[in-house]
């Protein structure tokens, strides 16, 4: 039930006050240009799987869709417009936090048998489903729950089209050492950042799949020299793409991260698809929550756009991005895949020259680069380009082909890290 009482500090929107029974959950959905304040009064609450502290404001920013979850009651304050308010009182929580438990009991047992030359493995669960079935948030709680008692799992993010450690686009990783917070998201530590480039992986799939064995062999040798990491495992998040060359990209990867609990959600056929061809993992279904919003392309596209601009100007426009000008000559630009892998006169009589996914293409600086997200590869020279991490991105926001002159923001002022930058088909207008 919910009721409602006027505004502290005199507000013109007012505050709700709802009172949620053991084991449900307020659902929010703040509008595109509204802001909302949360607080917990009673009990205890948590959102994505971290702890709410009692009686602090908390203030989202617009767009933001979460829900309150309580084990065993509480009472909570809203302040502000929510597009969409309601308690839900059936929920897969119970489900998902039976999963954590049985994780945790794998982590506990890889500690217990880890030596010092060599550390066991803790689970590798990777988080699998349609578009909108909720993966992302299940990845979080997973994440919150089991920094609470210590452990530091790694966060690995395949799916291209949103991204939850960085911008879409990419294939990235990090560690995570604290809940996942409420407002901000994921806390990062050094991530593992691979430009892919595309926000569809039909794009290049070859390059998609070259992208994820890298990120796996230098998570790999990373676990290798950190036990603590290694026994914590990962939470792995996949993309909604499951049929067709889709499902193909998701067994390569359970295969080449060394998945070993695949967590399927809302989708009976998909589970059944995977406990047939993969085997000696741990294949579960479960519910998918209720509170899942289905978004259009439109929305997914506006998701995206905020995303890019969060990463310059910060969640709630905290920071100063830089803009700088440089010359045509003072970097390299590079296209991954096209062009021919062989000359015609190399290939059979009739057969036509195939496109090389992993080709290196020099691209020409001209005014088709206007409004692109270049990314900033570590590569210290050209062959290690489709293997490197990237150390962040840059926006064009001029060409000057008279004066020859780039100008483009940055995060930070300074020199780029890099000289060899990457572009593919990502692109953001600042509006």
């Amino acid at each position: 039930m919910a009721s409602t009482q006027g505004a502290p500090g005199g507000g013109n929107s007012g505050v709700k006050r709802y009172q949620l029974g053991k084991e449900c959950e307020l659902r929010v959905e703040i509008g595109d240009d509204s802001r909302l304040r949360l607080r917990l009064v009673s009990g205890t609450a948590e959102i994505f799987g971290t702890e709410l502290p009692p009686e602090n404001w908390l203030s989202f920013p617009p767009g933001h869709k979460f829900a309150v979850f309580t084990w065993h009651g509480a009472t909570i304050e809203l302040e502000g417009k929510s597009e969409l308010a309601y308690v839900a009182d059936e929920t897969p929580m119970v489900s998902y936090v039976n999963v954590h438990a049985i994780l945790e009991g794998r982590r506990a047992r890889a500690r217990s048998s880890s030596t010092d030359s060599e550390p066991s493995q803790g689970p590798r669960v990777m988080v699998v489903g349609p578009t909108d079935s909720g993966k992302s948030s299940l990845c979080k709680m997973l994440l919150s729950w089991a920094c609470k008692p210590s452990w530091k799992p790694t966060f690995v993010d395949l799916d291209i089209g949103q991204g939850s450690i960085t911008i879409p686009g990419c294939i990235a990783a990090t560690p995570v050492e604290m809940p996942v917070d409420p407002v901000e998201g994921i806390a990062l530590e050094k991530p593992l950042v691979y430009f892919y480039g595309h926000t569809t992986p039909s794009i290049n799939v070859e390059l998609y799949k070259v992208l994820v064995k890298e990120l796996a062999q230098t998570l790999e040798k990373q676990f290798a020299s950190n036990a603590e990491s290694r026994t914590s495992g990962m939470v792995i998040n996949t993309m909604g793409w499951i049929e067709g060359v889709g499902y193909e990209l998701l067994l390569h990867a359970i295969q080449t991260l060394k998945a070993d609990v695949v967590l399927v959600l809302g989708q009976e056929k998909l589970c059944s698809m995977l406990k047939g061809v993969v085997h000696g993992k741990d294949i579960v279904k479960l519910h998918k929550s209720g509170g899942v919003v289905p978004r259009n392309t439109k929305l997914r596209q506006r998701a995206r756009s905020t995303r890019i601009r969060e990463y310059f100007y910060g969640l709630s426009n905290d920071l100063s991005p830089h803009s700088s000008i440089a010359s045509f000559n003072d970097f390299s630009i590079f296209r991954i895949g096209g062009g021919p892998q062989a000359p015609r006169s190399a290939l059979p009589i009739g057969a036509e020259p195939a496109a090389d996914p992993t080709r290196l293409v020099p691209i020409n600086i001209n005014a088709d680069l206007l409004h692109s997200i270049l990314a900033v590869s570590y590569a210290k020279d050209t062959d290690q380009i489709t293997s490197s991490n990237v150390a962040g991105f840059i926006y064009i926001t001029d060409v000057d082909l008279q004066r020859k002159k780039i100008t483009y923001l940055a995060p930070c002022p300074g020199d780029l890290p890099g000289r060899f930058l990457l572009v593919g088909t990502l692109t953001w207008s600042e509006s």
